[in-house]
């Protein structure tokens, strides 16, 4: 499956409705549920002047915000209590809910749609935002 925005081709991406995604592949991915996962995300927005990488968002359930990171770098890191980390260190293997560019993806949405191959949210300044934001 190929998605194609703005010129970028990522196969991760479904071509239609959502798919999961095995973390630690393509990506590692960072959640944050309810109202604290959409406050990060806006200051994750404003920290990096609006585009803050692919970003996920739940619409029933938990609610959750998926931040899609590098793969390999959430783990090793000690994040606040209210984040859960993707990822597939050793004896373990984790699922993401991925959206596809358009059409009907409920409940899931691209907060922030991926804008170029290889550019993911920036592990250091979301781990400092949730630091700051959440502790």
């Amino acid at each position: 499956m190929n998605a194609i925005n703005g010129g970028v081709t990522a196969d991760w991406i479904p071509e239609y409705g959502f798919h999961l995604r095995k973390a630690g592949v393509q990506f590692d991915a960072v959640r944050v549920d309810g109202d604290a996962g959409r406050r990060l995300a806006d200051l994750m927005e404003e920290l990096v002047g609006g585009e803050p990488g692919p970003v996920v968002s739940e619409s029933n359930g938990r609610r959750g915000v998926y931040f899609l990171v590098p793969p390999g770098s959430t783990a090793g890191r000690p994040w606040p209590r209210e984040v859960t980390t993707f990822n597939s260190t050793t004896g373990r293997i984790s699922y993401v809910p991925v959206p596809a560019l358009g059409g009907d993806t409920w409940p899931l949405m691209w907060r922030c749609p991926p804008s170029r191959a290889g550019r993911f949210v920036h592990t250091l300044i979301l781990f400092n935002a949730a630091y700051a934001l959440l502790s």
